[in-house]
């Protein structure tokens, strides 16, 4: 009889373990499991010499940095944003889990949204600021903190911004170079 008993608690012990290694624990305090996604925004322009160019950007205060995750259906599942500091430093901080969906770094990316610069206002591509920049390898982990570090984004002048030049522009059909008149 007490070979029975042992082997029905060995039994119920098992599928208790097997339970317990497919069930995820969803956090429920608001300091667990956080990702948190920073940078700085800086302005950079050209009108300057080259040394001014390459080293003299400053930094923008209250310009809007976006982070959007998207879950395995390209949904998205979060979207936050934040405004810059006096130092051009923004910082962004996810939950782990929302809505019960564990958030997937790599399926989120960052991007510039909008300067508060009244010069300084063209989204650059350095750094990928304008595209957006999907979170790669954390730049640290700490117990349940993921941070990863951005950038830095820039914006530039208008007077620095290249111009498009498109060959198949069909909004200047009237003035192509080549165009055959009717008349």
């Amino acid at each position: 009889m007490k070979m029975v008993w042992s082997i029905v608690l060995l039994l119920v012990a098992a599928t208790a373990i097997k339970i317990a290694e497919c069930w995820e624990e969803i956090p429920t305090s608001d300091l667990n499991g956080v990702i948190r996604v920073g940078g700085k925004v800086l302005c950079q322009d050209c009108s300057e010499g080259w040394n001014e160019w390459v080293n003299g950007h400053k930094p923008i205060e209250g310009c809007t940095v976006s982070v959007t995750c998207l879950d395995e259906r390209k949904r998205v599942i979060y979207y936050g944003r934040d405004k810059t500091d006096k130092t051009g430093e923004f910082q962004v901080s996810i939950k782990k889990y929302i809505y019960g969906k564990k958030i997937k770094p790599e399926t989120c990316f960052t991007r510039l949204v909008s300067s508060s610069d009244p010069v300084c206002n063209i989204p650059t591509d350095f750094a990928g600021g304008k595209t957006g920049v999907k979170l790669g390898h954390p730049t640290l982990v700490y117990r349940d903190i993921i941070k990863h570090v951005i950038g830095p984004f820039y914006y530039t002048t208008p007077m620095c911004d290249e111009p498009e030049t498109n060959d198949n522009d069909k909004d200047n059909d009237d003035n192509s170079y080549g165009k055959q008149n009717k008349y």
